[in-house]
């Protein structure tokens, strides 16, 4: 029965006469707290406070020394020895009471990654969270000087390959020919003769007493060092042969060329492993290592590879070049390798060649990368000049521009490639006015005599 009666009631008044009712029905019900302020929560005053505190003075309220300032030759000083204003004012004005304590001049956290410093306004000081630098400090290296260029050829020096003994080295060049020279003397031990174009590539292996070659006449020759004459030749490229590179620690030799392919080949068996497809244009580049990824090309289609040798495929393809990559080199010791192309040169992590940095100002098309040990990374140019640069920092420490030999043109200054020797206190350049220069760093160079024109605000990263 009630049900009914609400139901009648219901349909007896429109909709907006209830929703008018119950809206009074809430006024009325409310209206005795609407004068009334809400109570003081204690707890939630705290909380509010101590995050404002947080919030203001985050930086120095858990780092202030407790103490008084000490007196020193009239001064009076905070703990970290640095003198305070003069007339006995602590400079702090601007800093709470609470928080007016000695040694807030300078001050690092416990892990030391954020410092304060003090700052002058007017008659008063401000302490204000010190800026890290954009760059860690590069490390010294000294400068490195030209003390022999060898001759002997007779076209460009296209090439340059060390020996694992550290004894001598072999170049190949335009005249076809290769030659061995020794490192100590820069004399001629041999010319090795059989190609019928230029020769753009050369390798030592370290566990036979093999060299092996290839050229732009498609041909790649494996040659026994101990009866100075041709045992293998690779056929299978189709266009010119531009570099190879041995793997270290299999028996596989790894060429790339004209003809846009990387090709595995097995040493003894002359057979071809992996024919690696994937660039589409000029491979220039390529480099091996134990450790996967096995095989690093670099193209003129402005990328760069990182090949999965067992599979034969692409492990992954870095797009980050906007112009052809020419030269790509490994660290020795780091995980690590750097990639050139004329727009810059960029430093990568291994495996998966996540971007490390940029090394922007050798604006010019480079032909070869070299680094050592040392954490020194050289770049060479077609237009004959050299920039190093600090490993870790990406500083470039000194720029050598190669003089051409006499009879030469300026034209003729380009460095086709470089390579330190096995010690890395001795680099070895080709050259295209004919000659082998050898470098090596300058034994009376300090600090003092040569400093670092390094500043830590002007060089700043580029994350892209």
């Amino acid at each position: 029965m009630e049900s009914n009666k609400v139901l009648e009631d219901v349909q007896k008044h429109s909709v907006h006469t209830l929703v008018f009712r119950s809206l009074k029905r809430t006024h009325d019900m409310f209206l005795s707290d609407q004068g009334s302020l809400p109570l003081r929560d204690e707890k939630g005053e705290e909380l509010r406070r101590l995050v404002k505190v947080d919030d203001e003075y985050g930086p120095v309220k858990d780092r202030v020394k407790s103490g008084v300032p000490v007196q020193q030759n009239g001064q009076v000083q905070d703990l970290d020895g640095v003198p305070q204003n003069e007339g006995g004012s602590t400079g702090m004005e601007l800093v709470p009471a609470r928080l007016q304590s000695g040694g807030m001049r300078h001050q690092k956290d416990s892990t030391g990654s954020r410092a304060l410093v003090s700052v002058n306004i007017g008659q008063q000081q401000m302490l204000v969270p010190k800026k890290a630098p954009t760059m860690p400090k590069p490390q010294w290296h000294p400068p490195w000087k030209l003390y022999r260029v060898i001759s002997g050829h007779l076209g460009w020096v296209r090439c340059i390959a060390m020996e694992p003994g550290n004894e001598w080295f072999v170049t190949g060049a335009a005249d076809r020919v290769i030659k061995i020279w020794d490192l100590a003397s820069g004399t001629l031990k041999l010319s090795l003769t059989g190609h019928v174009s230029t020769v753009r590539g050369v390798a030592v292996s370290a566990r036979q007493p093999y060299l092996f070659s290839c050229g732009e006449d498609k041909m790649v020759r494996c040659w026994d060092l101990e009866q100075n004459k041709t045992v293998r030749h690779y056929h299978g490229h189709l266009s010119a042969c531009y570099d190879l590179d041995l793997h270290p620690t299999i028996d596989v030799l790894v060429t790339c060329g004209r003809d846009a392919t990387i090709r595995v080949w097995d040493i003894r068996m002359k057979a071809c492993i992996h024919t690696l497809a994937g660039h589409t244009n000029t491979v220039a580049s390529v480099k091996c290592q134990a450790a996967d990824p096995q095989i690093i090309s670099g193209s003129h289609d402005c990328t760069v590879r990182l090949w999965d040798l067992a599979a034969g495929r692409t492990k992954a393809t870095l797009t980050n070049h906007k112009k052809s990559v020419r030269a790509v080199t490994l660290h020795p010791t780091q995980y690590s390798f750097a990639s050139a192309s004329p727009d810059n040169i960029k430093q990568w992590k291994f495996p998966d060649g996540v971007f490390l940095q940029n090394l922007s100002g050798h604006n010019a098309i480079i032909n070869s990368l070299a680094v050592n040990s040392d954490g020194v990374l050289v770049s060479a140019a077609d237009n004959g000049t050299m920039h190093f640069w600090d490993w870790k920092t990406g500083y470039n420490f000194q720029r050598i521009q190669a003089a051409v030999q006499p009879g030469s043109i300026d034209s003729e200054a380009g460095i086709f490639a470089l390579q330190f020797d096995k010690s890395g206190s001795r680099l070895i350049t080709a050259e295209a006015d004919k000659t082998i220069k050898i470098y090596k760093e300058d034994d009376t160079a300090t600090e003092e005599t040569h400093p670092l024109n390094w500043r830590p605000d002007i060089f700043k990263k580029k994350r892209y």
